[in-house]
């Protein structure tokens, strides 16, 4: 059984234990939040599901309605350098001690549960619980709650978010979610609640997705319709404010979910000028996210690109900013688009990095010219020695290792406050 810090162990507990054939149970999430008293959520929610870009849209979306006055609970996943990124009041991460506080209350109310038989608490089910607990401890008016891998078998289905933001779906998690882009779309949009769900913002879809939201909304008590956010005709955020590459489109995504949950709830936005000010101190790690290694002049910029697309904007990227890449360090398990990120990578000198994670595969075939070298080995002298100008590309799990290489400020999203 994998070991972990005593903070977050109760997050990880019944995960950490189960057997083969066992399953996260959202009878068992249910019976949690009844015991905390949780449900229905103590506070309005709005919810991020798609296939790409949820922290992100989901950032955004936090961001905006703290520029507007509300105090804002956002819950992500995963972390950059430590779970206690996982839930930020206004921006900021939980202190260590909140976070072994949350971790205990949950663990007294797990215990308090018939005993978990073939169905486990998911770790990333256990956070949100925690958000929403710091949510009412805090006083907050609002969460934003990112979705898991999916969204009718997540948590989040749970509370009824009242705004569902829909990034773009793909085919991302085949054989998990679904067979097919559209089976993998049913599952993440019927995250909508058929009462409590007023709204479902979403970026433009694929001919294969677009049936499948406008179906599932069909079945709302009100047959609510997609009110679809196109980036290349939304005047906010303006384009200098967006994020920089794919993500530009789930920054003006989670503005305009935000935008309309501060219409249901009846609170004025924040004035233009207010809410650029706040978008304009956005930190979004690991998302071509530019650094350099403490005391050298080597530059890195990181981004959690998982596929050739992603690959490609991110090199291309780098390419604009310096004029050219020394070198990339590359780290995709075997379930990501390798194939692809190879193909983008060929003539470019690369390291491919492996994870020690035991739930992640490093089979696939790469280029025999290729260096290799264990995550556990990266370090301030390993990347300087790549050259000046470094892409570390790939999972989440990889970009937060280097973050944590880098030193890189991870605890502020976000500023709310007037300057």
């Amino acid at each position: 059984m994998p070991s972990f810090d005593p903070i977050v162990e109760p997050f990880f507990s019944e995960w950490a234990g189960r057997a083969p054939g066992h399953a996260r149970s959202l009878d068992r999430a249910a019976a949690l939040l009844a015991e905390l008293d949780l449900d229905p959520a103590p506070m309005p929610v709005l919810g991020v599901v798609g296939s790409k870009g949820k922290g992100s849209t989901a950032t955004y979306a936090a961001a905006t309605l703290s520029a507007a006055g509300l105090r804002t609970v956002l819950v992500t996943g995963p972390s950059f350098r430590g779970y206690r990124e996982r839930i930020r009041v206004d921006g900021v991460s939980v202190t260590d001690e909140e976070l072994r506080g949350l971790g205990h209350t949950v663990e007294a109310a797990r215990r308090s549960l018939p005993s978990p038989g073939e169905g486990y608490l998911a770790p990333s089910g256990m956070f949100l619980v925690a958000g929403l607990l710091h949510a009412r401890a805090v006083g907050a008016d609002v969460c934003v709650l990112e979705a898991g891998m999916g969204g009718h078998r997540d948590e989040l289905r749970l509370l009824g978010p009242q705004v569902v933001a829909l990034g773009m779906v793909f085919a991302e998690h085949v054989g998990v979610l679904g067979d097919t882009v559209a089976e993998i779309a049913r599952e993440k949009t019927r995250v909508v609640h058929p009462e409590r769900t007023r709204a479902l913002v979403t970026l433009p879809q694929s001919a294969e997705v677009a049936p499948v939201v406008a179906g599932t909304l069909a079945d709302t008590r009100e047959r609510l319709s997609p009110e679809v956010v196109d980036p290349a005709t939304a005047s906010e955020p303006p384009e200098a404010l967006r994020p920089r590459g794919l993500s530009a489109a789930n920054g003006v995504l989670g503005t305009a979910a935000a935008t309309r949950m501060l219409e249901l709830l009846g609170r004025p936005p924040a004035t233009a000028a207010r809410l650029h000010e706040v978008l304009g101190t956005v930190n979004l790690p690991a998302r071509l996210s530019g650094h350099t290694v403490p005391g050298s002049a080597t530059e890195v910029v990181v981004d959690s690109a998982i596929d050739r697309v992603g690959v490609t904007a991110a090199l291309s990227h780098a390419r604009d900013l310096w004029g050219g890449v020394d070198h990339v360090l590359l780290c995709l398990p075997d379930h990501k688009d390798v194939s692809g990120a190879v193909d983008a990578l060929r003539g470019v000198p690369v390291t491919a990095v492996r994870l020690p994670e035991e739930h992640l595969r490093f089979e696939h075939a790469l280029p025999d010219h290729w260096n290799r070298v264990r995550a556990e080995d990266l370090s301030p002298a390993a990347l300087t020695a790549l050259g000046q100008r470094v892409l570390a590309l790939g999972t989440v799990y990889f970009t937060g290792r280097v973050l944590e290489v880098l030193d890189a400020p991870t605890d502020r999203l976000f500023d709310p406050r007037p300057a």
